[in-house]
């Protein structure tokens, strides 16, 4: 553990920018920007090589309509830029780019932005960019996901346990190896199945579309599905050969050691080790923290397995102990680097979702260890007891000469631990990993700090402002001080919606007789504007208010706290054009 936080001070303190979803870096013509005359071309960058869709880049025109476009392609020698023909002629006013991509870590994204030729129309036309994914298509996604992680983990853990604990009666494990091998295949055929409406966000009807299958087999994610469906063959082979008949030589091992590390690669070579900073050195040790995972929750189910059917030993115990340990250890240097490359600040842990989820994560892990030490300390008891017995047998009878003296009251046997609370202490560990495994599907599926920052840091000049959110304090007489939060969107001129929550000096929602918002231009001397907002159960808001102009304007919020009193604060608030 120490060794850990000294790691973590070292190479988070040198933490440098790095993505693993692909961010949009810069656009051609740049977003926000009015040309005079209609480009021949579009060209989008990106921070990290991306893979095109069918529907990749779509434009609407000043009226609404959806403009005819060459296909989309990558610029020559350039796989993080992507270009698009334009047709020769082009209506004046402002065009519409929707995009989606997916990153070389498989995951896909999407955005837009705007650019005018001639003169900017007065309203935009407005894109759908789409969901980044459908939820019937997500939902059943993760649950692939979350499967083949589980059976991935039970299936090398479970024949790892067999190889290098040697358990009395190894056959006992055979149905749940296979149960974990067609469980990993029938979860990896749907992951190959839903990758297509996965990347392009549409509903599961669309995975037996056969042209969008053959776009899945001919990208990277697709053909590692396949690598993992070979091996998995491999796999059946070994386990028709039975349990027992399992080589027991080291030189022997190798070739399910090296099916074991290419199981790993399938995923270590597909999430996001596969892009940002340190590629090869982020999947080596990606692939290690798969296998040391499996090794240690997959071979903890296997233990239960044993101890439930009363066929695991002292011995067998003690030696899976020892390979625990190990992978725990591996655990804990392969996850202190991957921690630092995807959040890459200390900040990040709290800022992000990628560093939240990963605190989660740390907390369940923090609990499975706390399992683990009391079975440690089980079979430590175990061996003792078993060393002491085995000397009392081997002890020889005096020959002739006086008769043996009794033995002292402290050498009475010592004894067996109870197997009934190694086998709650091993079922509560894997409970909690089960729980891991889950919480790691979701960090998987995260997008990192490391990318969150980049991709805030190289947003394309000009891009369309996020809504403005503004927290106004006041004083709510003997109540304590309240705030108001108050979202502008998007705080732009024209057309906005308005929406305010009020909150008590406890930090929980809170209910007010009424609540006055107006707007108030002094330079120009425009207003009051009052915004109009009405209750709406739980938060106050208006969804239609306009604002004339850009500028510096001043936001009046006024809460009555009772009957007869109220307070007014006065917050500044920039109105872009």
């Amino acid at each position: 553990m120490l060794l850990c936080a000294v790691l973590v001070l070292l190479v988070l303190g040198g933490a440098g920018t790095a993505s693993a979803h692909a961010a949009l870096r810069a656009t051609d013509p740049a977003d926000g920007s009015v040309l005079k005359s209609a480009p021949r071309d579009l060209t989008l960058t990106f921070t990290e090589s991306v893979g095109l869709l069918d529907d990749s880049v779509r434009i609407l025109d000043p009226s609404g309509h959806r403009l005819r476009l060459g296909e989309a392609e990558h610029v020559p020698g350039r796989s993080d830029a992507v270009r698009v023909s334009l047709p020769a002629k082009a209506d004046t006013g402002t065009f519409t780019v929707a995009w989606r991509v997916v990153s070389a870590d498989s995951h896909p994204v999407s955005g837009a932005f705007t650019f005018s030729v001639g003169k900017p129309s007065a309203t935009a036309a407005t894109v759908d960019t789409g969901p980044v994914e459908d939820p019937v298509t997500g939902s059943l996604w993760d649950l692939a996901r979350y499967l083949a992680y589980l059976a991935g983990a039970l299936l090398i853990g479970a024949a790892v346990f067999v190889v290098a604990c040697r358990p009395p009666d190894p056959e006992r494990l055979h149905k749940p190896l296979w149960a974990a091998w067609w469980t990993l295949l029938g979860a990896t055929l749907a992951l190959l199945v839903l990758r297509a409406p996965y990347e392009t966000g549409t509903g599961p009807a669309t995975a037996f579309d056969t042209s969008a299958l053959s776009g899945t087999l001919s990208g990277r994610p697709g053909a590692l599905l396949l690598a993992r469906l070979g091996l998995l063959a491999v796999a059946a082979v070994l386990l028709r050969r039975g349990l027992s008949a399992l080589p027991r030589r080291r030189l022997s091992h190798v070739p399910g050691a090296a099916l074991a590390v290419g199981l790993a690669l399938t995923w270590a070579a597909a999430e996001h080790a596969s892009a940002g900073i340190q590629v090869p050195v982020a999947i080596t040790s990606s692939a290690l923290h798969l296998l040391a995972t499996a090794v240690w929750l997959g071979g903890l189910a296997a233990l239960l397995i044993t101890l439930r059917r009363g066929s695991s030993s002292a011995a067998t115990v003690a030696r899976f102990s020892r390979l625990a340990f190990a992978s725990v250890t591996v655990l804990a240097v392969t996850g202190v680097y991957q921690s630092w490359r995807g959040l890459g600040s200390w900040s990040a842990f709290t800022e992000t979702s990628y560093g939240r989820t990963l605190i989660v994560k740390l907390v369940a892990v923090a609990l499975l260890l706390a399992a683990a030490g009391f079975s440690r300390r089980w079979t430590t008891k175990a061996l003792v007891v078993d060393a002491e017995t085995v000397v009392r047998e081997r002890v020889p009878e005096p020959v002739g000469g006086p008769p043996s003296l009794p033995e002292p009251p402290d050498s009475t046997p010592p004894a067996a631990p109870d197997h009934r609370l190694l086998r709650r202490s091993v079922l509560a560990e894997v409970g909690v990993a089960a729980v891991v495994l889950l919480i790691t599907t979701v960090l998987t599926g995260t997008l990192p700090g490391r990318a969150e920052a980049e991709a805030a840091q190289t947003a394309p000049a000009g891009a369309l402002p996020a809504a403005s959110v503004t927290t106004v304090p006041f004083d709510a007489g003997t109540a304590g001080r309240g705030t108001v939060q108050i979202t502008l969107d998007p705080g732009r001129t024209g057309d906005n919606t308005v929406e305010a929550v009020v909150y008590g000096a406890d930090g929980g929602l809170a209910i007010v007789p009424e609540l006055r918002i107006s707007f108030t231009l002094p330079a120009q001397d425009i207003g009051p504007i009052d915004a109009e907002v009405t209750d709406k159960g739980g938060y106050w808001g208006n969804g239609s208010f306009t604002l004339p102009v850009a500028g510096e304007w001043e936001m009046k919020v006024t809460v009555r706290v009772s009957d007869i009193d109220q307070v007014s604060e006065i917050r500044p608030v920039r109105i872009e054009s």
